[in-house]
């Protein structure tokens, strides 16, 4: 049997069988309605939404297909875990060519889900020229969560995690040929499946951090987001490098997602991480909003960003043209 009730009757056994904890309580009905129905848990709601595409947020020849169904879920989730939260549940949306190996796709989607406590619960399926995913995930958060726009002058600025290790995998899988080590490996790894810093971003909100954002663009770019919208200038005195990668790839190369977050107590920060990787303190925030400085510097501008044009008169805006940038 073909098609796409058939292909639903088969994805819905795989994600039940790659991840048979993940069930409907009592009360909620998941996949095969036309409406996913689920118990709100405590707290407040989030909700968060990302798409990849094929050719630009991932090169198919150098990745599989399920390392792009793990990278649509570890987007969202990163999301969720940027404002403090935990995720709750996944839909996923799938557009494509008939001949896309949706098992494939599926073997990392059930895998993220089950790998972060996430379950797909309802979504879509339809045949396009391109491949595109979107996911939408529902978190939640107990308590106010934490925004990009609530950085004050004199907090500490915090990392999570060193950076670049993505841009470097990246650079590495363009090289071709096999891993050359366990770095290599590493990176190659942090580029095809990234990690959503949720037990990090936790850990932030507990030790009262006052802004949070996560690094899927490059630090340089996704900092000065945050500093955008809490109207504050920072300084940073040095940049969390990943092995094998390069100060250049921890600014500008992105898809880190590692969280950026500033707090006024450092003492209450290294004790909400006891048992986590210990974050980074890079710098602080500063009352002049054009302030922008590494080791005195102005910080480069780099980082990843969408091109769309300008809207023609009387008419709608048009996507520009894309770029294979991670």
């Amino acid at each position: 049997m073909r098609g796409e009730f058939a292909a639903l009757i088969r994805l819905t056994s795989q994600l039940a069988d790659t991840a048979p904890d993940l069930r409907p309580g009592p009360g909620e009905t998941w996949i095969g309605d036309d409406a996913a129905v689920v118990t709100p848990g405590p707290g407040r709601l989030l909700l968060a939404a990302d798409t990849v595409v094929e050719g630009v947020h991932a090169d198919l020849t150098l990745t599989g297909l399920d390392d792009l169904g793990w990278k649509a879920m570890a987007v969202n989730m990163s999301d969720i875990a940027a404002m403090g939260g935990v995720p709750a549940q996944a839909l996923v949306a799938v557009s494509g060519p008939a001949q896309t190996d949706l098992e494939l796709l599926y073997r990392g989607i059930a895998a993220a889900a089950a790998c972060f406590g996430c379950p797909v619960v309802g979504g879509d399926l339809t045949n396009a020229p391109l491949l595109v995913v979107t996911v939408a995930v529902t978190g939640r958060v107990e308590g106010a969560p934490v925004l990009r726009s609530g950085a004050r002058p004199g907090d500490g600025i915090w990392v999570s995690g060193p950076l670049g290790a993505s841009a470097a995998g990246l650079r590495s899988y363009r090289r071709g040929g096999p891993a050359t080590g366990t770095v290599d490996q590493a990176v190659r790894a942090a580029h095809a499946r990234p990690s959503p810093a949720l037990r990090a971003g936790l850990a932030a909100r507990e030790a009262g951090a006052h802004a949070m954002i996560d690094v899927s663009d490059g630090l340089s770019a996704d900092l000065g987001h945050l500093a955008d919208a809490s109207g504050v200038g920072f300084r940073l005195e040095r940049v969390p490098v990943a092995e094998g990668a390069t100060e250049a790839d921890a600014l500008g190369g992105g898809e880190d997602y590692a969280l950026v977050f500033t707090a006024p107590d450092a003492t209450a920060v290294r004790a909400a991480f006891a048992g986590l990787a210990a974050p980074e303190l890079i710098g602080v925030c500063t009352e002049d909003p054009g302030e922008r400085r590494l080791r005195g510097r102005p910080l480069p501008v780099t980082g990843w960003e969408h091109e769309w044009s300008e809207a023609p008169a009387g008419g709608p805006s048009a996507p520009g043209p894309g770029a294979a940038g991670m």
